[in-house]
């Protein structure tokens, strides 16, 4: 079977293998969002952008619960093949596959029924409120799918069709790009045509990841196996670092945009719409690093090979240092002009410009943060990956938020994240001192 490799073949071997794809699948899937942010804020403006931000925490909360189960189904799905216990592997897929499924859809169904009370709730005001219930209520039809897609994709990777995911974003890529010039440019429908363009591209890569999951004869599958609710504690457990950074990254675009919109109106949210798609592209290259490593460390880890474990952290690390300094240097020095590419008013640029060089410092740690709170998870180290995601996404944001601003105004609410990240990287240190995972590595390593 496809899964036997990851704790056979050369680790440089695998992580190639496994990171370029997810890598390239998660810039795709970033570019998606800077593509059809510069279609629409060219065509539509500045309050089109702020609009799609402001329904953005909606979104975020959806995948929230679903990275819950899906990454915590996984990481006990790789440990349990590992070890050779096909059985809870199967039967927590099928219970991870079940529940996304019911929460993502009656998910969906209340936000296109609450839609104006959730958009009360989101922030908008008296000059967003229309746009913003068409955009929500549109895209919740499809809010569904994005969520299976994140279940199924990275299932593909255990059954050795890591490329299916990459296959899948290529093809939202395409269908999104498309279809947002096709409805915004030429038949001028605005935020509508923005949220269905987004929502088709989110089924249409449904319908690649699935595939291997509709055959028998993969070790994991939609048929085999049974609802079992005594997996889903252990999946919530594991997974419940991914859901709170998740939700983490819901909760600190909700309270950036309620921030900027109090102090400068649309025009601040539009700014920091237009960073957000640049650090979200970075970030993609992150994650894509530390999501293709998951499937081998958690292989690797159930079977017992720590010198393979610790082999591909090494590179992992590597790498992410590389990117994140990249990223920095980008936003130092082309803030100005990366803004330019979704707005073409002064004051808009002016803001993202300034906030982007702030900003930039969060690169210089955040690359630490990510790797190994996806890492702990991969091992079953629920506490400390959630402690990591809980201390960069919600403890400092809400912290930083509310206090930079005091001191440093507009400058104070950029600082935000960057001094999240650094607190959260003291945190690293010393959760890697007394993390019990950490520690029998280190004992069966010395024996």
């Amino acid at each position: 079977m496809g899964e036997r490799l990851l704790g056979k073949e050369k680790i440089s071997t695998l992580f190639i293998k496994y990171t370029i794809p997810a890598i390239v699948a998660m810039v795709i899937s970033g570019s998606q969002a800077l593509i059809a942010g510069m279609i629409l804020g060219q065509h539509e403006g500045a309050n089109a952008l702020a609009t799609v931000n402001i329904v953005n925490p909606y979104i975020r909360l959806a995948m929230s619960f679903s990275f819950v189960i899906a990454f915590g189904a996984l990481s006990i799905i790789g440990r349990n093949l590992g070890s050779g216990d096909k059985t809870v592997a199967q039967n927590t897929f099928k219970t991870a596959f079940i529940v996304i499924t019911v929460f993502a859809t009656s998910y969906g169904l209340i936000g296109y029924l609450n839609a104006e009370n959730i958009a009360v709730w989101l922030g908008a005001n008296d000059v967003l409120m229309d746009d913003v219930l068409i955009y929500l209520k549109t895209i919740s039809l499809f809010v569904a799918f994005s969520p299976l897609m994140v279940l199924t994709g990275f299932a593909d990777r255990i059954v050795g069709k890591p490329q299916l995911y990459l296959h899948a974003t290529l093809i939202m890529l395409g269908v999104n790009t498309s279809l947002s010039i096709l409805l915004i440019w030429y038949l001028n429908m605005g935020v509508r045509g923005a949220a269905l363009a987004t929502g088709i591209a989110m089924m249409s890569g449904f319908l690649v990841t699935v595939r291997p999951m509709l055959k028998k004869e993969h070790t994991i599958n939609v048929f085999k196996g049974h609802f079992d609710m005594t997996t889903l504690g252990s999946m919530l457990y594991n997974g419940s670092s991914e859901g709170i950074g998740s939700a983490a990254g819901a909760l600190a675009i909700y309270l950036f945009n309620l921030e900027f919109m109090s102090r400068i109106g649309p025009n601040g949210v539009a700014a920091f719409t237009t960073i957000s798609f640049v650090v979200t592209f970075g970030n993609s290259i992150i994650f894509g690093i530390a999501d293709g490593m998951s499937p081998i460390i958690s292989y690797n880890y159930g079977h017992e090979k720590y010198d393979r474990v610790r082999s591909i952290m090494k590179i992992g690390l590597i790498s992410g240092m590389v990117v994140g300094l990249s990223i920095c240097a980008i936003l130092l020095f082309g803030g100005e002009s990366l803004a330019g590419m979704f707005a073409d008013s002064k004051e808009v640029l002016a803001i993202a410009s300034a906030g982007a060089k702030i900003y930039a410092l969060a690169f210089l740690t955040n690359s630490f943060n990510i790797i190994y709170s996806v890492y702990f998870t991969a091992i079953g180290g629920a506490k400390e990956s959630a402690a990591i995601a809980f201390s960069r996404g919600i403890l400092w944001i809400v912290v930083g938020i509310n206090l930079w601003p005091l001191f440093f105004g507009i400058t104070g609410v950029w600082l935000t994240v960057p001094v999240a990240e650094l607190m959260t990287l003291l945190l690293l240190f010393y959760l890697q001192k007394v993390s019990p995972a950490e520690k029998v590595m280190a004992v069966i390593q010395t024996n």
